[in-house]
């Protein structure tokens, strides 16, 4: 009941935070917080030079006063966002440009998702339509990757359960520390969308302790069960580096960001030739374990190793020991929650970050894959025990691992490892034929 031009002037002490929170509360209050005039008073006290601001700020706000009922309501609350934001991507471009000559990445990801605010959050929905947001996450980070991990003791049932969202939470104003991004303004960025029906049955099983059940969602998502109540235990996202800020920072909250097409170097467009000079970095872990980080350079492939829809790229041969490779550590994967941890054993996240011959990243993933139990005795007159394989495929590609291993060392040394790309991302990536 409160006449508007009292609330107005309650409005004009309020910061861009506070207004925007006002906004929220009803369509009166959000037409009022959106008023022009007291807009255009925050944009000129935050944008314009401090030097000789007092009659500069009288100019534009003369001219402003002439102009407002010329703008749109809400034009100047839509500058000053725009603005705000255009700030901050021009700070967080100039963090992610230098580059890694190994990895081909970003070098500083961690010091620009800092500047941007950037969080991560889970958003289950339910068969009705309901949500269940959960913002508690544990990070780390490795080299190519992030690794997020989140975990309640008030899950819902998985059985009502249809879909998880995984988001990107940028903080309109991160400058303004005193409005944390939980409870300040932010936008939503969506990453990825997971279909949970059906989940111990369509999903990989990727292992299992003797209190939780793993199962892997394409891409890069990892799903607990407990074992006696078949409820979600725990999530884990493994989001590789390679277009993780776009994807979390500039899609919308119903529609992931669309990338733009590859601009291809002209000699690479004779199929006849084949790839060439491309680099493998690649990244084993758990947790704060490293099984295996190392780059493999000068990749190629020839017109006879493409068939059946794939090109092949023989990183270590099976045939050639001296580049056979050992991994540091037992394989398994870490978890932990409020009350219980464990580690499920043969299984671990795989990070490859595969380069084209300009150095560009080509195809890149993040995602727990797991070990079988190929044969007990690998075959190999230089290696005596138990052979596995890893494998992993996405629409890109496949990536195929053989590990024996050794009880005398108590270690895994690969023996075998080759990506197979698809010719169909090859050429949607060069524009040509193979």
């Amino acid at each position: 009941s409160m006449p508007s031009e009292i609330l107005l002037k309650i409005f004009s002490y309020l910061d861009a935070a506070s207004l925007l929170s006002v906004g929220c509360v009803n369509k009166r209050l959000c037409h009022l917080a959106s008023d022009n005039g007291i807009w255009l008073k925050v944009y000129s006290r935050c944008f314009l030079p401090k030097r000789n601001m007092k009659s500069e700020q009288r100019g534009a706000l003369s001219w402003g006063c002439a102009t407002l009922h010329d703008k749109n309501p809400g034009y100047w609350k839509k500058e000053y966002i725009f603005k705000q934001t255009a700030v901050v991507k021009t700070r967080v471009m100039r963090l992610i440009k230098p580059v890694d000559p190994y990895t081909g990445l970003p070098c500083k990801n961690k010091e620009a998702m800092k500047a941007s605010g950037l969080s991560w959050i889970i958003v289950l929905k339910d068969k009705n339509g309901k949500e269940y947001v959960v913002e508690k996450s544990n990070l780390l980070f490795k080299d190519t990757s992030v690794t997020i991990f989140w975990y309640s003791t008030n899950w819902p049932s998985v059985d009502i359960l249809s879909t998880i969202n995984l988001f990107g939470v940028t903080p309109l104003f991160p400058d303004q520390s005193r409005f944390p991004s939980k409870n300040g303004p932010r936008r939503r960025s969506l990453v990825a969308k997971y279909h949970l029906a059906n989940l111990t049955t369509s999903s990989v099983a990727v292992g299992a302790d003797k209190l939780v059940q793993l199962f892997g969602l394409n891409p890069g998502l990892l799903v607990g069960l407990w074992k006696e109540k078949n409820e979600i235990a725990f999530v884990m996202a493994s989001l590789h580096y390679h277009q993780l800020l776009e994807r979390s920072t500039l899609g919308s909250a119903t529609v992931q960001y669309a990338f733009p097409p590859n601009q291809p170097v002209w000699d690479d467009t004779d199929p006849e030739y084949g790839l060439h000079d491309y680099s493998l970095h690649l990244d084993m872990h758990s947790g704060s374990c490293t099984y295996l980080c190392g780059t493999f350079k000068s990749l190629f492939c020839r017109k006879g190793d493409i068939a059946n829809g794939y090109l092949r790229l023989t990183v270590i041969s099976l045939k050639d020991n001296t580049k056979h490779l050992p991994l540091a550590g037992t394989l398994g994967l870490s978890w932990e929650t409020d009350v219980f941890k464990g580690n499920v054993k043969d299984c671990y996240v795989m990070n490859v970050t595969l380069l084209d011959e300009a150095g560009k990243p080509f195809w890149c993933f993040s995602a727990p894959v797991y070990m079988d139990l190929c044969s007990k005795t690998s075959g190999l007159y230089d290696y005596m025990g138990p052979l596995y394989t890893t494998a992993y495929a996405d629409s890109g590609g496949k990536v195929c691992v053989e590990l024996v291993w050794l009880e005398e060392t108590k270690e895994y040394f690969i023996v075998s490892l080759v990506l197979y790309i698809s010719t169909k991302k090859v050429n949607n990536w060069f524009g040509t034929n193979y």
